[in-house]
């Protein structure tokens, strides 16, 4: 009946995945073919869908070749890649073309993508030597299985037959579809491991072919070639251990002449051939965990059978190939903060401080970049910089393949304080500022300048910046482009006591003139942030502020509301520097600034770092006398500060005492309120512990009951009011008595 119905077949084809041929000059295309018999109404009736790859081989591809071309060429050839993926083409016939050809047997290896960073799969030779003597065919895969039954040798030639089919990756599906192939491999790799280097070699490098690609990766994890892996690998890092103790005995036993010489040469080079044999193991085996590591669940599994102590053990090797495979595995590990606190665990910097710098670039980046994926951590900075890479850093910043990310590294570094310092007795300073030279006016590189505003906020380092024209130069730019980044540079090292300030006062002036300009809000915070740095004696403030006219500029911007806070808190800061002068204190009291910080200070009593910097302009001021007595006589100023006495802050406390102790100096009147104050919170205080103390003891222990103490504090006789607070006088009076004097009013 459904064939009297059918009227035509539909077939869908739908484009998948593009990637990369594992092995050969060729693009792999996936895609998807859906066909469906459609009914008279058009309705399908019966569908079936199907996943298959085409192989687009690119044999002339050469050094030469004009890959734009060739890319063209392959989008119109063929139908299942869209015209729009043409770039994606593009990029995979220049990685095609870049990939460098297998470097003879026995030499497999990874190669690093520069583009992402990701391993890409090229020729693995399990092993030199492996004579198979036919050519595999997939017709003849039963009778390989068969001599998996049998003994070794015929295991080993039975799995390298099997492994011929499995590097084509045109075999893959059929082979994974033969359950029989597979589990008597599983099995003879569960069983035969220990046995034989070249035969777990050869099996393991089977099931790798299937964890390249993603869709064939469930296999592996079904017959639990991932957990057999792990167990090779840590079982041959043991044998590797007893090999070399082994040889390090037999070295200090051996004389330099003689038989015995001649046998520990010998034992020397069968090591070195067992060594070898044993990272063409360690190379298949970790790269298929790598593949395997892509699910985030197989990862977290790895991690817990202490995955990271393992490849950190394989960085004493000397082999790049497989360093490169196991720091791209660290690499991709360490982003997880598990895996980054047991890379600190197992001393990984100090493994990793070897490999810089080195000649093989691919295991230079790669240690650069795992090396930049811990310095988050400031555990792993501190060790960093005890293994000695900060001079080894520094070194790079001239190499422009590795500049971005050493700088990076170096970033990180700066952020702590205790090594922020230490960069001083490296060339790192001079090397920035040429490049901050070498932009010119062009827009500077974030990272640059981030480096050099950390750099700045160290007093040696800030020395050495400004040595020679160096400071010239930076403030002439910051000038000129109106850089907020790089005036904040000079704005940290503006801040430095010693002779840098002094460097300074040639600059005042244009500092000055960019409040005036009404330039960016968030450059004129760093310019302001730089003036009120300049505690300098040789600074004459009163003829900068009547020069630019700056009291209206700074009574305004006072004013809450007129700027964003961070504008006003470094107008209030400059405020505070400019008031160490007597004659600019006293233009600033009689333009009636104060007044204005005092509505401020209500403004901002919940932000401590304005509170703090209000008072401490109050203080400079009670220095001198024609503002002190503004201050003291026409101001709410002192009742303000008795108020803060107390305050939480401990900054605020300390500034408060100070600007208090020389009103109370100069005042008797504000003097006999700030004593009594004062008394009255000691007072306070101490019967609060009084109080707690009872609570917690109970009277019964505190005091006897034939000599309780309590009316002392409590009673109304005269001797302390009903509120429990003792006047000052009672302690003048109780002073007198013992020949003692008095406090000062």
């Amino acid at each position: 009946r459904m064939q009297e119905d059918a009227r035509y077949l539909k077939r869908k084809v739908r484009a998948g995945s593009l990637d990369v041929h594992p092995t050969e000059k060729a693009l792999v295309v996936q895609y998807e073919v859906e066909a469906s018999i459609l009914g008279e109404g058009g309705d399908p009736m019966l569908g079936e869908r199907k996943e298959g790859q085409k192989i687009i081989r690119v044999k002339s591809l050469s050094p030469s070749t004009d890959v734009g071309a060739l890319a063209r060429k392959v989008v119109e050839e063929c139908r299942l890649i869209p015209l729009s993926r043409l770039p994606q083409v593009e990029h995979l016939l220049h990685y095609l073309q870049s990939r460098r050809p297998a470097e003879g047997k026995g030499q497999g290896v990874c190669v690093l993508d520069q583009s992402s960073q990701l391993l890409r799969p090229r020729e693995l030779t399990p092993f030199e030597g492996l004579e198979v003597g036919e050519e595999a065919s997939i017709s003849q895969v039963e009778r390989y299985v068969e001599l998996l039954y049998e003994g070794l040798p015929e295991k080993i030639r039975g799995s390298a037959l099997l492994l011929q089919l499995a590097r084509n990756p045109d075999n893959l599906e059929e082979l994974l579809h033969n359950e029989t192939a597979l589990g008597a491999l599983a099995r003879v790799l569960r069983e035969d491991w220990k046995q034989s280097v070249e035969l777990s070699t050869i099996i393991i490098y089977i099931f790798f072919c299937f964890s390249s690609f993603s869709q064939f990766q469930a296999v592996v994890s079904h017959y639990k070639v991932g957990a057999l892996c792990m167990a090779v690998v840590e079982h041959e890092l043991r044998r590797h251990d007893l090999w070399k103790e082994e040889l390090s005995k037999k070295n200090k036993a051996v004389p330099e002449q003689g038989s015995l010489r001649r046998d520990q040469e010998k034992a020397v080079r069968k090591y070195r051939s067992l060594l070898a044999k044993q990272e063409q193991l360690l190379r298949v085996s970790l790269y298929l965990l790598l593949n395997l590591a892509e699910d985030t669940r197989t990862e977290l599994k790895m991690r817990n059978k202490n995955m990271v102590g393992l490849l950190v053990r394989v960085l004493d090797r000397e082999d790049p190939e497989l360093l490169v495979l196991v720091l791209s595995f660290l690499k991709k590990l360490s982003i997880f903060l598990e895996n980054k606190n047991d890379m600190a665990e197992v001393d990984t910097v100090q493994r990793l401080a070897r490999f810089v710098p080195c000649d093989h670039k691919d295991l230079l980046n790669l240690t650069l970049r795992l090396l930049l994926n811990l310095s988050f951590d400031s555990g792993l900075r501190t060790k960093m910089v005890e293994a000695g890479l900060l001079p080894k850093l520094t070194a790079l910043l001239g190499d422009a393949t590795h500049r971005q990310v050493a700088m990076w590294i170096l970033y990180h570094i700066s952020v702590d304080d205790r090594s922020r310092s230490l960069f001083a007795y490296t060339d790192c300073i001079p090397q920035l500022l040429q490049m901050l030279y070498d932009h010119g006016e062009e827009k500077m590189d974030i990272e640059l300048i981030s480096f050099c505003i950390n750099l700045a906020a160290s007093k040696k380092n800030a020395q050495i910046m400004c040595e020679g024209n160096g400071l010239k130069m930076v403030m002439k730019r910051a000038l000129k482009m109106k850089d907020c980044l790089l005036m904040k540079m000079i704005r940290n090292i503006s801040q430095h006591d010693g002779p840098t300030k002094a460097l300074f006062i040639d600059y005042v002036g244009d500092l000055a003139a960019q409040m005036a300009a009404e330039e960016e809000e968030e450059f004129v915070v760093e310019c302001v942030g730089t003036l009120g740095n300049l505690t300098v004696p040789e600074l004459d403030w009163e003829l900068v502020l009547r020069e630019y006219n700056l009291v209206p500029y700074l009574k305004d911007h006072l004013k809450p509301g007129s700027a964003e806070d961070d504008l006003i808190l470094e107008v209030v800061i400059l405020v505070g520097t400019v008031s160490m002068d007597d004659a600019c204190a006293a233009m600033l009291a009689k333009s009636g600034i104060i007044p204005a910080l005092i509505e401020l200070l209500n403004a901002q009593q919940e932000d401590d770092e304005f509170v703090c910097q209000i008072i401490y302009v109050f203080y400079q001021m009670v220095f001198h006398q024609a503002t002190r007595d503004v201050i003291i006589k026409d101001t709410q100023a002192p009742a303000y500060l008795i108020d803060l006495m107390h305050d939480k802050n401990t900054e605020i406390r300390k500034v408060c005492d100070n600007t208090l102790d020389i009103i109370a100096e100069y005042d008797e009147e504000w003097g006999r309120k700030i004593q009594s104050e004062k008394f009255r919170f000691h007072n306070n205080q101490w019967l609060d512990m009084v109080e707690s103390r009872q609570a917690e003891e109970g009277e019964a222990y505190l005091y006897d009951n034939d000599n309780d103490r309590t009316d002392l504090f409590y009673s109304a006789d005269g001797i302390t009011p009903g509120d429990g607070s003792i006047s000052p006088d009672f302690y003048n009076d109780l002073q007198s008595q013992n020949g003692e004097d008095p406090p000062a009013g």
